[in-house]
Protein backbone atom coordinates (compact mmCIF):
# COMPACT_ATOMS: atom_id res chain seq x y z
CA UNK A 1 0.00 0.00 0.00
CA UNK A 2 1.19 3.21 -0.75
CA UNK A 3 0.25 5.57 2.64
CA UNK A 4 1.75 3.97 5.45
CA UNK A 5 2.47 4.93 9.16
CA UNK A 6 0.53 3.94 12.29
CA UNK A 7 -2.72 5.76 12.00
CA UNK A 8 -3.18 4.16 8.54
CA UNK A 9 -2.26 1.01 9.24
CA UNK A 10 -4.26 0.27 12.62
CA UNK A 11 -7.64 -1.30 13.04
CA UNK A 12 -9.06 -4.93 12.67
CA UNK A 13 -9.42 -6.51 9.58
CA UNK A 14 -11.72 -5.18 7.28
CA UNK A 15 -14.45 -7.75 5.78
CA UNK A 16 -16.09 -5.50 2.90
CA UNK A 17 -19.44 -8.09 3.29
CA UNK A 18 -19.58 -7.78 7.00
CA UNK A 19 -22.67 -6.08 8.21
CA UNK A 20 -22.09 -2.66 9.74
CA UNK A 21 -23.03 -1.39 12.94
CA UNK A 22 -26.31 0.48 13.86
CA UNK A 23 -25.85 4.14 12.77
CA UNK A 24 -28.07 7.62 11.34
CA UNK A 25 -28.79 9.25 8.43
CA UNK A 26 -28.08 7.02 5.29
CA UNK A 27 -25.83 5.00 6.80
CA UNK A 28 -28.15 2.33 7.15
CA UNK A 29 -29.67 2.55 4.14
CA UNK A 30 -26.49 1.80 2.21
CA UNK A 31 -25.59 -1.72 0.53
CA UNK A 32 -22.82 -2.46 3.29
CA UNK A 33 -20.47 -3.59 0.21
CA UNK A 34 -20.68 -0.01 -1.01
CA UNK A 35 -17.59 2.44 -1.07
CA UNK A 36 -20.02 5.18 0.26
CA UNK A 37 -20.70 2.53 3.81
CA UNK A 38 -17.32 1.80 3.74
CA UNK A 39 -16.07 5.50 3.80
CA UNK A 40 -18.61 6.61 6.55
CA UNK A 41 -17.22 3.26 8.97
CA UNK A 42 -13.47 4.89 7.91
CA UNK A 43 -15.21 8.24 9.16
CA UNK A 44 -16.00 6.10 12.71
CA UNK A 45 -12.28 5.12 12.70
CA UNK A 46 -12.09 1.77 10.76
CA UNK A 47 -8.05 2.00 9.73
CA UNK A 48 -8.46 -0.75 7.22
CA UNK A 49 -11.44 0.24 5.28
CA UNK A 50 -9.50 2.95 4.29
CA UNK A 51 -6.54 1.27 3.29
CA UNK A 52 -9.04 -1.46 0.82
CA UNK A 53 -10.69 2.06 -0.65
CA UNK A 54 -7.19 3.53 -1.10
CA UNK A 55 -5.73 0.07 -2.32
CA UNK A 56 -9.15 -0.48 -4.74
CA UNK A 57 -8.48 2.81 -6.07
CA UNK A 58 -4.61 3.57 -6.29
CA UNK A 59 -3.97 2.62 -9.70
CA UNK A 60 -6.77 3.96 -11.47
CA UNK A 61 -6.21 7.24 -9.90
CA UNK A 62 -2.85 7.49 -10.95
CA UNK A 63 -4.31 6.95 -14.37
CA UNK A 64 -6.76 9.81 -14.61
CA UNK A 65 -4.21 12.00 -12.81
CA UNK A 66 -1.45 11.01 -15.73
CA UNK A 67 -3.81 11.65 -18.49
CA UNK A 68 -4.35 15.33 -16.73
CA UNK A 69 -1.12 15.83 -15.88
CA UNK A 70 1.33 14.46 -18.06
CA UNK A 71 4.28 13.48 -15.85
CA UNK A 72 3.90 9.45 -14.04
CA UNK A 73 6.24 10.48 -10.65
CA UNK A 74 3.64 13.99 -10.43
CA UNK A 75 0.89 11.86 -11.16
CA UNK A 76 1.81 9.45 -8.33
CA UNK A 77 2.63 12.44 -5.98
CA UNK A 78 -0.99 13.68 -6.74
CA UNK A 79 -2.46 10.20 -6.02
CA UNK A 80 -1.00 10.11 -2.61
CA UNK A 81 -2.00 13.82 -1.88
CA UNK A 82 -5.82 12.63 -2.84
CA UNK A 83 -6.00 9.87 -0.44
CA UNK A 84 -4.34 11.76 2.33
CA UNK A 85 -7.07 14.70 1.91
CA UNK A 86 -9.40 11.67 1.80
CA UNK A 87 -8.43 10.13 5.19
CA UNK A 88 -7.91 13.93 6.60
CA UNK A 89 -11.53 14.67 5.71
CA UNK A 90 -13.17 11.23 6.77
CA UNK A 91 -15.25 12.93 9.63
CA UNK A 92 -16.72 15.39 7.42
CA UNK A 93 -18.20 12.38 4.27
CA UNK A 94 -21.76 12.05 4.35
CA UNK A 95 -22.55 9.88 1.48
CA UNK A 96 -24.84 11.98 -0.37
CA UNK A 97 -23.13 11.48 -3.89
CA UNK A 98 -20.76 8.09 -4.74
CA UNK A 99 -17.61 7.92 -3.43
CA UNK A 100 -16.08 8.34 -6.17
CA UNK A 101 -17.60 11.34 -7.05
CA UNK A 102 -16.34 12.96 -3.90
CA UNK A 103 -12.77 11.02 -4.88
CA UNK A 104 -12.74 12.55 -8.20
CA UNK A 105 -13.73 15.69 -7.61
CA UNK A 106 -10.76 15.92 -4.87
CA UNK A 107 -8.76 14.28 -7.72
CA UNK A 108 -9.34 16.96 -10.27
CA UNK A 109 -9.01 19.89 -8.17
CA UNK A 110 -5.83 18.68 -7.00
CA UNK A 111 -4.92 18.36 -10.73
CA UNK A 112 -6.16 21.57 -11.96
CA UNK A 113 -4.53 23.55 -9.41
CA UNK A 114 -0.94 22.19 -10.52
CA UNK A 115 -1.98 22.52 -13.83
CA UNK A 116 -2.26 26.39 -12.78
CA UNK A 117 0.40 26.47 -10.79
CA UNK A 118 3.12 24.98 -13.34
CA UNK A 119 1.68 25.81 -16.73
CA UNK A 120 4.81 28.12 -17.26
CA UNK A 121 7.13 25.15 -16.85
CA UNK A 122 4.72 22.56 -19.50
CA UNK A 123 4.15 22.00 -22.84
CA UNK A 124 1.55 20.33 -25.02
CA UNK A 125 3.86 17.66 -26.29
CA UNK A 126 4.94 16.07 -23.35
CA UNK A 127 0.93 15.18 -22.01
CA UNK A 128 0.75 11.55 -23.85
CA UNK A 129 -2.77 10.52 -23.47
CA UNK A 130 -1.99 7.54 -25.52
CA UNK A 131 0.23 5.76 -23.10
CA UNK A 132 -0.63 2.44 -23.52
CA UNK A 133 -2.51 0.40 -20.30
CA UNK A 134 -0.36 -1.42 -17.82
CA UNK A 135 -2.15 -4.44 -18.18
CA UNK A 136 -3.27 -4.44 -21.85
CA UNK A 137 -0.69 -3.22 -23.43
CA UNK A 138 -3.49 -1.43 -25.41
CA UNK A 139 -4.05 2.26 -25.92
CA UNK A 140 -7.91 3.58 -25.64
CA UNK A 141 -7.17 5.15 -29.99
CA UNK A 142 -4.89 2.24 -30.77
CA UNK A 143 -5.93 -1.47 -32.17
CA UNK A 144 -3.86 -4.34 -31.46
CA UNK A 145 -3.59 -5.25 -35.11
CA UNK A 146 0.35 -4.91 -35.84
CA UNK A 147 0.32 -1.47 -38.58
CA UNK A 148 2.68 -1.20 -41.72
CA UNK A 149 5.19 1.72 -41.86
CA UNK A 150 2.64 4.33 -43.38
CA UNK A 151 -0.15 3.12 -41.02
CA UNK A 152 1.95 3.58 -37.93
CA UNK A 153 3.37 7.37 -39.45
CA UNK A 154 -0.57 8.04 -39.96
CA UNK A 155 -0.82 7.06 -36.62
CA UNK A 156 1.60 8.67 -35.12
CA UNK A 157 0.06 12.03 -36.08
CA UNK A 158 -3.19 11.02 -35.39
CA UNK A 159 -2.16 10.79 -32.11
CA UNK A 160 -0.17 13.98 -31.57
CA UNK A 161 -2.93 16.00 -33.12
CA UNK A 162 -5.16 14.27 -30.42
CA UNK A 163 -2.66 14.84 -27.43
CA UNK A 164 -2.68 18.44 -28.54
CA UNK A 165 -5.82 19.08 -29.32
CA UNK A 166 -7.56 17.95 -25.91
CA UNK A 167 -4.83 19.50 -23.90
CA UNK A 168 -5.90 22.78 -25.86
CA UNK A 169 -9.83 22.64 -24.90
CA UNK A 170 -10.81 24.94 -22.58
CA UNK A 171 -10.63 23.70 -18.85
CA UNK A 172 -13.65 22.17 -17.70
CA UNK A 173 -14.13 20.62 -21.46
CA UNK A 174 -10.50 18.57 -21.21
CA UNK A 175 -11.36 17.25 -17.73
CA UNK A 176 -14.78 16.39 -19.06
CA UNK A 177 -13.74 14.35 -21.78
CA UNK A 178 -10.56 12.91 -19.72
CA UNK A 179 -12.99 11.51 -17.53
CA UNK A 180 -15.80 10.43 -20.16
CA UNK A 181 -13.12 8.67 -22.59
CA UNK A 182 -10.36 7.76 -20.94
CA UNK A 183 -12.60 6.87 -17.45
CA UNK A 184 -15.47 5.35 -18.85
CA UNK A 185 -18.09 7.88 -16.49
CA UNK A 186 -21.51 8.90 -17.43
CA UNK A 187 -22.96 12.24 -17.58
CA UNK A 188 -24.27 12.39 -14.49
CA UNK A 189 -20.59 11.16 -12.82
CA UNK A 190 -18.85 14.01 -14.51
CA UNK A 191 -21.79 16.45 -13.99
CA UNK A 192 -21.37 15.76 -9.98
CA UNK A 193 -17.75 16.23 -10.32
CA UNK A 194 -17.42 19.49 -11.94
CA UNK A 195 -20.86 20.59 -10.03
CA UNK A 196 -22.60 20.50 -13.25
CA UNK A 197 -26.24 19.21 -14.45
CA UNK A 198 -26.64 16.36 -16.99
CA UNK A 199 -27.67 18.40 -19.58
CA UNK A 200 -24.91 20.96 -18.66
CA UNK A 201 -22.40 18.55 -19.03
CA UNK A 202 -23.83 16.76 -22.15
CA UNK A 203 -23.46 20.55 -23.51
CA UNK A 204 -19.88 20.73 -22.51
CA UNK A 205 -19.03 17.52 -24.07
CA UNK A 206 -20.83 17.86 -26.81
CA UNK A 207 -18.43 21.32 -27.42
CA UNK A 208 -15.74 19.59 -26.77
CA UNK A 209 -15.93 16.70 -29.20
CA UNK A 210 -17.44 19.38 -31.89
CA UNK A 211 -14.33 20.93 -31.52
CA UNK A 212 -12.09 17.90 -31.67
CA UNK A 213 -14.09 16.87 -34.86
CA UNK A 214 -13.44 20.19 -36.14
CA UNK A 215 -9.56 20.34 -35.40
CA UNK A 216 -9.02 16.66 -36.12
CA UNK A 217 -11.49 16.55 -39.48
CA UNK A 218 -7.79 15.57 -41.32
CA UNK A 219 -7.67 12.76 -39.43
CA UNK A 220 -10.77 11.19 -39.89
Amino acid sequence: MVLNGPALGAGSAFRPGATPEPGVGLRAELDPKSDAAIMLRVAEGDEAGFNYLAEKYHRPMIHFLYRMVGNQAVAEELAQEVFLRVYRARSSYRAEARFTTWLYRIATNLAVNHARDTRHERSVQTVYLDQPDEETGTTPDVADDEPTAEQQLLRDERMAAIRLHVMALPERQRMAVLMHKYQGMDYRQIGEVLKLSESATKSLLFRAYQTLRDKLKDFV
